[in-house]
Parts: structure tokens; C-alpha cells; sequence
């Protein structure tokens, strides 16, 4: 036994891992029936079913990419250049005439020449390379330059004056007991000739205007202001405003004094007044003055002490002060050594010019218009110098170019917010002419809402020009997005990017809406740009139905652009919802996806209501064909807006759209039916039943069959059919079509493999076994298919569950299925019975010399060869079917060995009971075949208890025939009847009672519909109770529920009761008079159960115990088994029980 099991089929536990199911969706077979190449324009051939699931292939490949919503990374695909944007030299600001050109060159060198001030790190402090670059700009001659440049020298030159901010000072020394300080400060310009020399590194004694100076000559009282008094900080703000006038750029200082004020009178009125008095020689008595004057004016006693205290001094040369101006926190300064100062002071200086002698300033012409007109000259040198058709340049300016702005705008005393103003109005205007970086004008205008909040108002004359600049460029942008999918396409991520700069431009502009006097904007601008949006969509919507179904065109040509209509439109929504919609809601509150869907769909909606309406009464195959595929777009369109949380799809222009479609789709869906068989014939045409490639087991037509059911599921899932009604019978007549064409092919399979020359001698048919993955993999994809046939059933419905026509029809279809792979598995061993057959009779006839596992390993070793070959051709089910089918053959070979062996030794059952075992083992293969459940039930039950039989004696069998019909269980109750019946055994008189109660229900044998029934009951075995005689009750005439109510005795020990197979058994008969009685059923009970056999009852009475109702039934086929095993044996014993049986079948034959 140990050598029979190391013979185990490696083949079978390997049957787990191999893939019983590869589908192909994603190509046809690559074998002599690969389709050609999808058509491009051509519709389809009526009978070409080729081309037909071409055609059809095209269609789903458009619904594969409308699956969900759209992902904003799949529709950004490229990255090249943004498509240049429009432009139009005449919405730049006006051309200069010559001699305003003339003029603004004049008012450039001036600026350089009397430059004034420190230059920057970043800035050009060459004067030849400025005056050099302006000559390049303004395209002069050297001659014209030189001349020019000697009448600027001999003009007069500019009054300079410095504007000073005194915003603020922090940690200044706490003069006062309360720990605090009241500042102010005192400030003014040392002239040239007043100024004091750079002291020396011994001297730290230092100007001061509360202490006489015997070094300065007269100094004009103009010179000297004075801020507010901040009562009690360390920490003042000021934010106070002065203008001084410089004599000397060069030389002259600034000089400012913080003191801490002890008196109560205004020290600010005290300066105004004094500020009259002019000639007055001497720092330290014009100070006394001061002093005086203050106290004059105040209220306080003679004897306070009204001295200030010095906090902290500052010295600054005009010439360092920088000429773009400066806003810089200062340390303070002690006047001499034995100062103790502490803290810093915030100051804003800007070094100015109010009075130039230029053309532009003698004629009234501001600062503010010198400074637009020479940055429109500077900017559009500088972004000539740039590539071409460059868009994205973001006004980056050369060192010269800022300089110059730079000092003309210091010079012109231009603020922060007039030159942000400026730089807008000057590059919202130069980009109408030539496309500039969207970032750059973003950056523009956010640096101009910083300036705006700060400083909040402009003189009239520059809001005007501010507010025109932006109502240019508001329209502008208007334009473009009424274009907007020719110059910011969906698919072109830079291009998008600018959409996205271009709509914070104009969301800015929004915020400047409420704070104008004089309003750019007549509406709303989130309304303009609404409503350009909408006349952009009308009039792309209106080029495109020109352009590819224009309204002269007839009906059927105007089909086949109304689809690729529907189909730009589908994707034209699908970039608004993942691209444009976000941007325009986040920005400037505009739903664009709402507002373009709704707009377009109800467009499409309109031209296909008139379309249909036109093309139904001219229904044919191609009309059809475009109607379908229309339909599946407009139905795509509905879903997507479906699919959108909070959408609902019912108050579109699309809602109902179906109806007009439902004659041209039941009309495809015929050609459908037609088109698969005329595909499925073709496919078998040139299926040479081989496997597709060494990856797969199954042909190739099996490849197509499952790619047309899996093209039908995904057909129907597009189609989606709306109404439920509808949806039901065309989902019927698909699923029946679909059914019909898997036979269909199953029938064309069949006549294929028949029409195949079988080779000689061969067991395991490559063809046959390619025709049984064939049909499995047809099972599968039919069955998936149908499946997804499913359509909605309204309320009545159950969720995931299959409407119940569906469900018969897919239960039909995998039963017709699974019969075919029967079929096919059953020719498939018919093969092998032969060769079963000899080796199992190889088994019986082995001599007893040899051992058990010698005479079963030839069987083994072919089952091995065989199931290697079935296992490299065949799937897993499909190996587990032919499994099934060659266990099934062997039983019944082992099964007629042993009907041909009559009255042969116990050895030979037992060679044939260790056959069995062995091949159970093998067929099992250690949990990697088939399950023991399956190995040990049916012929396998009846086979095992033949051989055990076999091995009995002839009362053992005996015992197993009564044993048999007590475990024998009636399976249909009340088709025989039932008998009730009480029995005990009295131990004192050592006999068996047994009454027959009644009867019910029985079986009506005779011709008036009753019977006569009586009950015989006997003992047995027989050899239990050789001297015991049965005994039988009277015949109760015409009832089928019989009362007895009859008692008998039956003298027997108890011993013989308690026996393996004791039973009491009754058999009820039908008695004729005229012929041979009839068998009406028989029931045992066992005496082990019976009430006094077990043990002696004490003080019983004579009728002791319940009844008991039996359930009356016919002999079944384990019962006649141990009947064949006696008829086969030749011995006394065992006939006559044999013959005494076959008196009672005689009764039997009748049976109904």
C-alpha cells in the first residue's frame, strides 16, 4: 500500500494553480479571423459582421472615456505654448507727435543730468551710459544727441526740496516721574552756510536746537519745524508731513532733535509765530525767542521749572538720502558725551524737485503724464528687445530703463500710488498691443490694491485715466473669454495657467468696483463676464453645427455631424467641469459649468428633437446605425450632469430624449442579433480548433464569441434605456437574442469537431478538449453578460438582484450550457472506455501471487499519462468534469468486473475493495482533486457495499438485508400510506406481542379506487426464528384507512430478540379474489426497540407500550443488493431465502 500511494498524480495537485479563465477584451484573437482595420467613415455592411463590431467597437471605445466624472490630470495633456492671444495697435495709448517726442527726450536728459541723491546697489550711476541708453530709445543721431544733451546743460537747474515723514520713534528714555516721556521733535535743514564741519574723532559735542551754537552763522527761522507733543509714551507715532527747501544738495543737512516737554503751552504755535520773524542772528537767541514766546503764552508759575529734557538727536546729509527716497528706522544720537540717549526714530525721505525748466513743465504738463508717456516709450523698447511672439514677458526693465523712471519719479514727487497707478495703466495698455505675462499684470494690480488701501484717493484727472485703463482691459478680457476655448484650450496646461492669471486680474478689478467715484464698470463685472461666456458659447456652438451639420444639408448627411456634434460637446463639458469650472466659481463666483451646460445641452437637445422628427419616417439600417450611436452621446451628456452631486437630470431640454429614438434602436438591436450570429459563424469558419497561443487552452472563436457578448454587456450599460417599461422588452429580446446566438455556436462548434478526422487510436481528442474549453469559456462570458443585461424595475425592484425574466433566461442558458460541456466530456471519455475496461480487467484477473498494489499500478500509471495530456489542454472545471465523468467509468467497469465473477474467493473483493481505495486516493490527490464528498457518494456507495457483501457470510448477508430495510427511510410519506402498530415482549410467558392498530392513506389498487388491505407480520431472519410462522389479519373490504385492532403472539426468547437484525416486519397486501394479491407496502421495526426486550418490564400489563407509526414504503436499491449477493451464492441456506423473496416481487411488479 505504501508503494501504491508514492503513485499519486502530480499532475492533479497541481490543477489549483492553473487559470481556468482568460479573458481577451482588449483585442480580437490573433489568428486567421483578426478583424481588419476599424473603418473610418463608411457605416456598416448589412451581414459584414466584422465591420459591424468594428463600427460597434468605435463606439464603446468613446463611452470608456465618459466612465465618473472627469480628473483634471487626464485632460491637461500638453504643455506647449499658449495659443497667441489678439492683438491691436490702436488700443495702446495715442502716438506721440514729433514734437511731443522731442519734448519727453528734453524732460529724460534733464532727469539725468541733475540726478540728486545716493544711487542704489541695483541702480546705473553712469551718467554717460544713461544718457547713452535715452539716445538708443528715443533712435537719435549722435549729432541730434549732443545737441541735445548742451541745451539741457544750459538750462537752469531744478529746485530740490526734501519731503520728510516723521512716522514714529520707539524705547525713548522715561523723563518723567511716571516713568514716561512726552515727546516731540524739532526739525529742520543746516544750509551750507550755517553747516557745522564732520566733527572730529575727539569732539562729541554735536548741534543741537535747544543750545546756543556760537560756530553757525544766522539761520532763516523757515528751516525750523516742530511735530505735536505725544503725552506720556516711550513709543510715539507722529505721522506728520514736512517740506523743506534745499540751497545745496550737496551740503546741506537735516538735522532733528526729540525732547521731552515739561511746559503746557502749544510749542507748535510758538514756532508758527516765530517762523515770521526772519533776520534773527544766532542759534542760542533764536531759541531764547522760542522760549519766551512759548512761556508768554502759557499759564505757569515764575518758579516752575519749565526746562525740556533732550532725548535724542539725528544728523543726515541730503546727499546720502537715496534717490528712489528711503523709509528707515534711525538710532538717535547724543549731542555730546555726557548725553545718555537711547531708542530709534522712523523716518520717510524723499528728495524732490518743484521747479524745472523743460518745455513739459512751462507747459502745464504734470509730473504724473511725463512719467505715463516716457514708461510707454521705456516699455516698449524694452519688450521689442524680447523674442518676437514672446507672451510671457513680465516687464522685467534694464538697469538703465529703472534708473531713469526712477529719478524722474522722485523728482516729480510722485506717490507710491500714482506710480503703481501708472505702471498699470501704462502695461494693461502696452499688453492690448503685445501679449505680456498675465503674472506680471496680477502683480500690478495687487501692488496698486496695497497703495489704494494706504493712501485711498487720486486727484480726479488720474481716477479717470485709472478707471478708463480698467474698462479697457475689462473689455479686452470680455473678448477673450468669449473665445475662450480657442485661446485657453482645456488640454493645454500653460494655456489654462494664463486663464487663471487672467481671471485674478479681472477678480481684482471686482474689488475696485465700490471704492471709484467715477465707476468703470456699468454692471456688475461678474455679470459681463456671464454673459460673455454665454454669447461665447452660442457663437462656438454656432460654428460648429455650421461646420459639421449645417441645417441645408439632407437629414440622413446631416446624422453623421450631428453625432460628431454631440461627441465635441460631450467633451467640451467634460474640460468645463475639470478645468474651467473651478477657476471661474473660485475667482470671480461665476458657475461656468452650470451656465455652459445648461446652454448647450438645451442647443443639442433642439437639433436633435428636429433631426429625429425629420429622419424617422426614413428609417433604414444606416439611419439607424447614426440614431443609436446619437442617442448613446445625448444619453452620456444626461448621465454626466446625473452624476454630479445635487443635479437632477428631469429638468433638462434632454429629459425624454429617448422616445423619439425607441423605433431606430429596436431596429440595431435586430441587426445586433443578426450581425453576432453572421461574427460567430465567421469565427468558426476559420477556427482550426487549436489553442489560440501556448498562454490560453481555448480557440480562437471562443476569443470572439466572448468579446461580442462582453461588446453586447457594455453596449447595453451604455444604452441605459431610461423608461422601465421599455427597458424590460428590450432587455428581454437582447438577453433572448443573446441566448439564442451561444448555442447557436455551440451548434456550429459540435458540426466542426464531427467534421474532423479522428486519429487512430487516439484516447485523449486536442480537438475535443479545445471544444470543452470552447464551451466553458462561452458559459462564463454569456453568463456575465447576461448579467449585466439588467435594467431598472422600478419600486418593485430589488437592489442587486436580477429582474426575474433575466434571471430564468440566464438560468436556462448556463443549464443548456452545462449539459453541451457534458456532452462534450461524455464523448470526450468515451474514448477511454476501452482502455478502462482492460485494466480494471487486468485487476480480476491478476493471480493471488501477486501483490494488490502490482495488479492496480498498470491502471494507475495510464490514469497518470491520460490526466497529464487532459490537465495541459483543459481548464480547471472542465479537468474536474472529465474527473467526474472517468470516476463515474471506473465504478462502472469495477462494478460489471464483479457481475462477471460469480462464486470466486474473499480475496478477490478484497483486491477489488483495495482498488477502490487506491483510486479514491488518487482521484482525491491530497486535496488538489476532486473532494472525497463527491468521490465517496453515488455509484461509489452502492460499488463499496457490494464488496462488503461479497465478504459476508450468507447469514450476515441475510442480516444486512433486514438491517437494510430498518435504515430505510421513506422519502415520500403519503404516498404509501402509514400503519400504526404496538408491540411489547412478556417475559414471564417469553413471547412477543405485536397489535396491528389501524392503517391510513393507503394505496387504491383496485379498479373502484379503494382496496381490500390485511397485513402480514412476520419475524426475522429467518435463522433467528426458524420455528416461528407468520401470521396475517382479516381483510377489511373497500377503505383505504383499515381498522385491525388485531393482536398476535409470537413465542420467542428474548435473546434471539436482541440479535443484530431482529425485526418484526409488516407487509400490507391488497387481496384479490379473482387473481394474484398486491403489494401495497411493507414497514420493519426493530426489536432491540420494542419495550420489555431490552429488559423485563415489571408489573406491565398485557398491552403495554405506545404505538408507533410506521411510514409503509417499497423495497429500495441497497435492499436488492444484498438480494443479489444471495441469489450468487449457491448454498441451501440462501436459496431458499432467495426463492421465498421472489415470491413476495411477484406482488410487487405491479407497482404504480
Amino acid at each position: 500500500m505504501s508503494t501504491l500511494l508514492e503513485i499519486k498524480s502530480s499532475v492533479l495537485r497541481q490543477v489549483q494553480v492553473c487559470p481556468s479563465f482568460r479573458r481577451r477584451t482588449e483585442e480580437e484573437p490573433a489568428s486567421g479571423n483578426a478583424d481588419p482595420p476599424e473603418p473610418t467613415a463608411a457605416a456598416w455592411k448589412p451581414g459584414d459582421g466584422v465591420e459591424f463590431f468594428s463600427q460597434m467597437r468605435l463606439i464603446l471605445k468613446k463611452g470608456e472615456g465618459r466612465q465618473g466624472l472627469p480628473c483634471p490630470e487626464v485632460l491637461l495633456c500638453s504643455s506647449s505654448p499658449a495659443p497667441a492671444e489678439p492683438v491691436d495697435p490702436s488700443r495702446g495709448l495715442r502716438t506721440l507727435s514729433q514734437e511731443e517726442v522731442d519734448m519727453l527726450y528734453e524732460e529724460a536728459l534733464y532727469t539725468v543730468l541733475h540726478r540728486a541723491g545716493t544711487m542704489g546697489p541695483d541702480q546705473v550711476d553712469d551718467e554717460e551710459a544713461l544718457l547713452s541708453y535715452l539716445q538708443q530709445v528715443f533712435g537719435t543721431s549722435p549729432e541730434e544727441h549732443a545737441a541735445a544733451v548742451e541745451r539741457v546743460k544750459r538750462a537752469k537747474a531744478p529746485t530740490y526740496a526734501l519731503k520728510v515723514s516723521v512716522v514714529r520713534a520707539k524705547n525713548l528714555l522715561a523723563k518723567d516721574p511716571n516713568g514716561f516721556s512726552d515727546p516731540y521733535c524739532m526739525l529742520g535743514i543746516l544750509p551750507a552756510s550755517g553747516a557745522v564741519r564732520e566733527p572730529s574723532p575727539h569732539k562729541e559735542q554735536r548741534f543741537s536746537f535747544r543750545k546756543g551754537s556760537k560756530r553757525g552763522g544766522p539761520l532763516p527761522a523757515k528751516c525750523i519745524q516742530v511735530t505735536e507733543v505725544k503725552s506720556s509714551t516711550l513709543n510715539p507715532v507722529w505721522k506728520e508731513h514736512f517740506l523743506f527747501e534745499i540751497e545745496d544738495v550737496g551740503t546741506d543737512q537735516l538735522h532733528l532733535d526729540i525732547w521731552d516737554h515739561d511746559d503746557d503751552v502749544s510749542l507748535v504755535e510758538a514756532c508758527r509765530k516765530l517762523n515770521e520773524v526772519i533776520g534773527l542772528k544766532g542759534v542760542s537767541r533764536y531759541f531764547k525767542q522760542i522760549v519766551k514766546s512759548a512761556r508768554a503764552n502759557g499759564t505757569a508759575g515764575p518758579t516752575e521749572d519749565h526746562t525740556d529734557d533732550f532725548l535724542g538727536c539725528l544728523n543726515i546729509p541730503v546727499r546720502e538720502v537715496p534717490v528712489a527716497g528711503e523709509d528707515r528706522w534711525f538710532k538717535l544720537e547724543p549731542r555730546s558725551s555726557a548725553s545718555r540717549v537711547q531708542g530709534d526714530c522712523q523716518l520717510v525721505l524723499k528728495l524732490i524737485t518743484t521747479q524745472r525748466d523743460t518745455n513739459m513743465s512751462q507747459r502745464g504738463r504734470s509730473g504724473f503724464l511725463s512719467y505715463l508717456l516716457l514708461l510707454s516709450r521705456l516699455l516698449q523698447f524694452e519688450h521689442r528687445a524680447e523674442e518676437p511672439n514672446s507672451s510671457s514677458w513680465r516687464g522685467e526693465l534694464s538697469g538703465p530703463a529703472a534708473t531713469v523712471l526712477c529719478l524722474h519719479g522722485a523728482q516729480s514727487n510722485l506717490s507710491a500710488l500714482q506710480l503703481a497707478v501708472l505702471h498699470w495703466q501704462v502695461s494693461s495698455r502696452h499688453h492690448q498691443t503685445r501679449t505680456l505675462d498675465y503674472g506680471y499684470l496680477l502683480g500690478l494690480l495687487e501692488d496698486l490694491q496695497a497703495h489704494w488701501e494706504e493712501a485711498g484717493s487720486l486727484p480726479q484727472e488720474q481716477e479717470e485715466g485709472l478707471a478708463d485703463s480698467f474698462s479697457a482691459f475689462s473689455e479686452f478680457g470680455l473678448q477673450l473669454l468669449r473665445q475662450l476655448r480657442d485661446y485657453f484650450p482645456a488640454t493645454n496646461s500653460t494655456a489654462v495657467y494664463r486663464l487663471e492669471l487672467l481671471l485674478k486680474c479681472l477678480g481684482k478689478l471686482q474689488l475696485f468696483q465700490p471704492s471709484f467715484e467715477i465707476c468703470p464698470f456699468e454692471t456688475e463685472l461678474n455679470m459681463d463676464i456671464a454673459a460673455a461666456l454665454k454669447r461665447g458659447n452660442r457663437e462656438w456652438f454656432d460654428k460648429l453645427l455650421n461646420t459639421q451639420s449645417p441645417r441645408e444639408q439632407p437629414g440622413p448627411q446631416r446624422l453623421a455631424g450631428l453625432v460628431k456634434l454631440a461627441d465635441t460637446i460631450y467633451e467640451d463639458l467634460q474640460s468645463c467641469y475639470g478645468i474651467y469650472a473651478s477657476l471661474f466659481h473660485s475667482i470671480i463666483k461665476v458657475d461656468f459649468f452650470t451656465l455652459t451646460f445648461r446652454q448647450l445641452e438645451r442647443l443639442v437637445a433642439e437639433e436633435a428633437w428636429v433631426l429625429t422628427e425629420e429622419l424617422s419616417p426614413k428609417m433604414t439600417l444606416e439611419v439607424a446605425s447614426g440614431l443609436f450611436e446619437l442617442y448613446l452621446t445625448l444619453a452620456d451628456i444626461q448621465r454626466f450632469w446625473s452624476s454630479i452631486p445635487g443635479r437632477d437630470s428631469r429638468s433638462l431640454a434632454l429629459a425624454g430624449i429617448h422616445a423619439p429614438f425607441l423605433p431606430a434602436v429596436k431596429l440595431w438591436l435586430q441587426v445586433l442579433r443578426d450581425q453576432t450570429k453572421w461574427r460567430l459563424q465567421g469565427a468558426v469558419d476559420v477556427d482550426t480548433l487549436e489553442p489560440m497561443d501556448a498562454s490560453s487552452k481555448h480557440s480562437s472563436s471562443a476569443a470572439t464569441a466572448s468579446l461580442c457578448f462582453s461588446h453586447i454587456q457594455e453596449l447595453w450599460a451604455c444604452l441605459a434605456w431610461p423608461d422601465p417599461a421599455q427597458a424590460q422588452t428590450l432587455g428581454i429580446q437582447l438577453s433572448q437574442d443573446l441566448c439564442e446566438a451561444a448555442l447557436f455556436y455551440t451548434e456550429l462548434l459540435r458540426k466542426k469537431v464531427d467534421a474532423q478526422p479522428g486519429a487512430a487510436g487516439e484516447a485523449v481528442s486536442e480537438p475535443l478538449c479545445v471544444v470543452l474549453n470552447d464551451v466553458e469559456l462561452l458559459r462564463k462570458a454569456a453568463g456575465q453578460a447576461l448579467r449585466g443585461l439588467a435594467w431598472p424595475e422600478g419600486a418593485a425592484g430589488l437592489e442587486g438582484t436580477l429582474p426575474r425574466p433575466l434571471l430564468s433566461c440566464t438560468q436556462a442558458l448556463d443549464e443548456d450550457l452545462q449539459r453541451e460541456a457534458r456532452t462534450v466530456t461524455a464523448h470526450l471519455t468515451s474514448k477511454m472506455v476501452g482502455d478502462v475496461r482492460k485494466y480494471v480487467q487486468h485487476v480480476s484477473l491478476s493471480p493471488d501471487s501477486i501483490q494488490n498494489d502490482e495488479a492496480v499500478a498498470p491502471l494507475l500509471k495510464y490514469l497518470d499519462e491520460k490526466l497529464a495530456l487532459l490537465n495541459a489542454s483543459l481548464v480547471k472545471e472542465n479537468l474536474s468534469r472529465v474527473l467526474e465523468a472517468l470516476w463515474e467509468l471506473l465504478l462502472q467497469a469495477i462494478l460489471q468486473a464483479l457481475g462477471a465473477n460469480r462464486d470466486v474467493s474473499a480475496d478477490f473483493y478484497g483486491r477489488f475493495h483495495f482498488t477502490l481505495e487506491a483510486l479514491v486516493n488518487f482521484f482525491h490527490a491530497e486535496g488538489q482533486g476532486l473532494p472525497l464528498e463527491s468521490l465517496r457518494d453515488g455509484s461509489y456507495k452502492r460499488l463499496e457495499e457490494e464488496l462488503r457483501l461479497h465478504q459476508c457470510s450468507t447469514r450476515e448477508c441475510i442480516e444486512q438485508y433486514y438491517l437494510d430495510k430498518l435504515k430505510q427511510r421513506s422519502l415520500e410519506h403519503n404516498r404509501f400510506g402509514r400503519l400504526s402498530v404496538r408491540c411489547h415482549y412478556e417475559a414471564a410467558e417469553q413471547r412477543l406481542a405485536v397489535e396491528v392498530l389501524h392503517a391510513a392513506d393507503l394505496l387504491p389498487l383496485d379498479a373502484n379506487g379503494l382496496s381490500d388491505p390485511f397485513v402480514i407480520v412476520e419475524l426475522g431472519p429467518p435463522h433467528l426464528f426458524p420455528l416461528v410462522r407468520s401470521q396475517r389479519t382479516q381483510v377489511k373490504s373497500r377503505t383505504l384507512h383499515p381498522v385491525y385492532d388485531e393482536l398476535f403472539y409470537f413465542s420467542v426468547p428474548a435473546e434471539a430478540c436482541r440479535r443484530r437484525g431482529a425485526c418484526v416486519l409488516f407487509t400490507v397486501m391488497d387481496h384479490d379474489w379473482l387473481s394474484t394479491n398486491d403489494f401495497a407496502g411493507e414497514a420493519a421495526l426493530g426489536l432491540g426497540s420494542v419495550g420489555g426486550v431490552a429488559r423485563p418490564q415489571v408489573g406491565g400489563s398485557a398491552r403495554a407500550g405506545q404505538p408507533v407509526t410506521l411510514h409503509l414504503r417499497r423495497p429500495r436499491a441497497q435492499v436488492r443488493s444484498a438480494l443479489r449477493m444471495l441469489e450468487g451464492r449457491p448454498n441451501k441456506e440462501a436459496q431458499e431465502f432467495v426463492k421465498r423473496l421472489r415470491e413476495l416481487e411477484k406482488y410487487m411488479e405491479a407497482d404504480p
